[in-house]
C-alpha cells in the first residue's frame, strides 16, 4: 500500500513529541507513560510502513511471476496447437495409408484367387490327361 496524506499527517503530529522525548532521554530523565506510548506508536507506525513496503515488493514479484507464467503459457499453448495440427496431418496420412493397404489387400486376394483357379484348371487338365492316357493304355 502506498502512503496516504493521513499517514504523513500522523507522522508530522508525533515527530515534535518524539524529538522532545529523545532529548529528555538523552539528558537521562525518566520517561512518562505518555512518552512510552508515543515511542511505541512511532515504532509501530515504522513497522507497519516497513511491512507495507515488503507487501508492495511481494505484490510486484507476484505480478512479474504472473506475467512470466502468462508468457510461457501462451508459448506452450501455441506449441500444443502446432502439435494438434501435426497429429491431424499424421491422422490424414494414416487414413490414406489405410486406403492404400485396403487396395493392396484386394489386389493380393485377386492375384491369389487367379493363381488358385489356374492351378485348379491345370490339375483338372493333368488328371484328365492321365485318365485318358490310362484308358488308352487299358484299351491296348
Amino acid at each position: 500500500m502506498d502512503k496516504t496524506r493521513v499517514d504523513d499527517m500522523l507522522i508530522e503530529m508525533i515527530t515534535p513529541k518524539v524529538k522532545e522525548i529523545e532529548e529528555k532521554f538523552s539528558r537521562g530523565e525518566g520517561l512518562s507513560q505518555d512518552d512510552i506510548n508515543t515511542l511505541l506508536l512511532k515504532s509501530q507506525y515504522n513497522h507497519i510502513n516497513h511491512l507495507d513496503l515488503k507487501l508492495n515488493e511481494v505484490t510486484q514479484s507476484v505480478m512479474a511471476l504472473e506475467a512470466k507464467f502468462d508468457q510461457k503459457f501462451v508459448g506452450l499453448e501455441s506449441k500444443f496447437v502446432g502439435l494438434e495440427s501435426r497429429f491431424a496431418e499424421l491422422e490424414s496420412r494414416f487414413v490414406g495409408l489405410e486406403a492404400k493397404f485396403e487396395l493392396f489387400t484386394e489386389k493380393m486376394e485377386h492375384s491369389i484367387q487367379k493363381a488358385l483357379n489356374r492351378n485348379m484348371w491345370s490339375l483338372f487338365a493333368m488328371m484328365g490327361f492321365f485318365l485318358t492316357l490310362s484308358k488308352v493304355i487299358d484299351k491296348f
